[in-house]
C-alpha cells in the first residue's frame, strides 16, 4: 500500500450539511522520521460536534480549515514507528480524522489493551462519547437514588450511556428518543424506566405521565422543544447539564418558552466540553472499561463501511438516522 484516501473539508455548509462540503482525495503515504508513527485506522467516530467545528462561527474550539482532513476520532493499528512509546501492532486511540492512514508524533494518543474491550468501543462507551456521559451525569448532575433524571437523545452514544450509569446509582431514568424503534430498545435493551418518542406528536404530555413526580436532573443533547418540555417537569434545584444542541446545529432558532423556571425552581444549568477535563479522563475511563469488560453497559452501533460513506453517514448523524454509535469502518 503506497497511497491511502482522506476527506478534506471543502466547503462551509450554508445550513444543512451537503455531500459536496466534503472531497475525497488519495494521497501517497509520507515516511516517518525520529519522533513519529503511522498509524493505520480501522475507524473513524462520527460527532455532533463536527457540525460545529464546519462553521467559521465562534464556538469554543477554532473552526475546521478548508482543504485540510476533517477533524474525528480514531482508532487504529501502529504499522510503523520510530516512536519510543509505541510499537508495531499496538492498537491506539487519537483524533486523526477523517483519513485511512495517520502520521503522528504521539500527541494526544493512548495505546489500549482490546483483549476485553473491542477496538470499536473505545469510540463510544469507552471513550470521548462515554466521557461525556460519566462526566455531565457525575460532576454536574450528580443525582441521587431514587431521583428522576431525563435524557434527551436517549439511544445515541453519549445518552445511552447516561441512563445506564444512572440506574446504576438507583435513579428513575426517563430517555427521550425519536421512533419506537429506538424508545423500545432504550427501555427493553439498556433498562431505562420510561422512554418517550417525541415523533409521536404528544411529547409535554407524554413526559408529563412518565415523570409523575417531576424531574430532578436533565442531560440535555437536543436543546430546543425537547429541552423547553423537560424544563417544564423540573422540580426545586434541579439540575442539568448541557451537553449538545443538536436541534440548533444548521442555524435554526429554539426558543425557550419554559426558561422562567430556571429562576422558579432555581436550577443550576452548566453547559460543558468534555476535552477541557482531562483530569477527569483515567477514572472514568477506568470505570467505563470495567463496565463494557463486565457486561454491566450496553452499547449499539451503527457502521458505515469505507471512509468513501462518511459524508452520508454524517448527515444521517445530524438527521437522528443512527442507531446508537455512529462509526465508519475503514479497514
Amino acid at each position: 500500500m503506497t497511497t491511502y484516501q482522506r476527506i478534506v473539508l471543502a466547503s462551509r455548509p450554508t445550513a444543512e450539511v451537503q455531500p459536496d462540503n466534503f472531497r475525497l482525495e488519495t494521497a501517497e503515504i509520507p515516511a516517518i522520521t525520529e519522533g513519529q508513527l503511522l498509524v493505520r485506522n480501522q475507524y473513524l467516530s462520527l460527532d455532533p460536534y463536527m457540525r460545529g467545528r464546519m462553521s467559521a462561527n465562534k464556538s469554543y474550539a477554532a473552526p475546521q480549515a478548508l482543504d485540510e482532513t476533517m477533524i474525528g476520532g480514531t482508532v487504529g493499528v501502529v504499522l510503523e514507528s520510530k516512536h519510543p512509546k509505541f510499537a508495531v501492532g499496538d492498537t491506539v486511540v487519537g483524533t486523526l480524522g477523517w483519513t485511512e492512514v495517520a502520521v503522528s508524533d504521539g500527541t494526544m494518543l493512548r495505546k489500549v489493551d482490546t483483549t476485553h474491550i473491542p477496538a470499536s468501543a473505545f469510540l463510544g462507551a469507552v471513550g470521548m462519547p462515554g466521557m461525556t456521559a460519566w462526566y455531565g451525569l457525575n460532576q454536574i448532575m450528580a443525582p441521587k437514588a431514587g431521583e428522576t433524571v431525563v435524557v434527551s437523545a436517549a439511544s445515541g452514544a453519549v445518552g445511552s450511556v447516561v441512563g445506564q450509569l444512572a440506574k446504576l446509582k438507583g435513579c428513575t431514568v426517563v430517555g427521550i428518543a425519536g421512533g419506537a424503534d429506538k424508545c423500545a430498545y432504550v427501555v427493553k435493551e439498556l433498562g431505562f424506566d420510561a422512554c418517550v418518542d417525541y415523533k409521536a406528536g404528544n411529547l409535554a404530555a407524554d413526559l408529563a405521565a412518565a415523570t409523575p413526580d417531576g424531574i430532578d436532573a436533565i442531560y440535555e443533547n437536543v436543546g430546543g422543544a425537547i429541552f423547553d418540555a423537560a424544563l417544564a417537569r423540573t422540580n426545586a434545584f434541579g439540575r442539568v447539564a448541557v451537553c449538545g444542541w443538536i436541534a440548533g446545529y444548521n442555524g435554526e432558532p429554539t426558543p425557550l418558552d419554559n426558561a422562567r423556571l430556571i429562576l422558579i425552581n432555581r436550577l443550576t444549568m452548566r453547559g460543558f466540553i468534555v476535552s477541557e477535563q482531562p483530569e477527569f479522563w483515567p477514572q472514568g475511563l477506568a470505570e467505563l472499561g470495567t463496565l463494557v469488560a463486565t457486561g454491566k453497559l450496553k452499547f449499539r452501533e451503527s457502521v458505515a463501511d469505507g471512509l468513501a460513506s462518511a459524508p452520508e453517514a454524517f448527515i444521517g448523524l445530524l438527521k437522528g438516522r443512527n442507531f446508537g454509535k455512529q462509526l465508519v469502518k475503514l479497514g
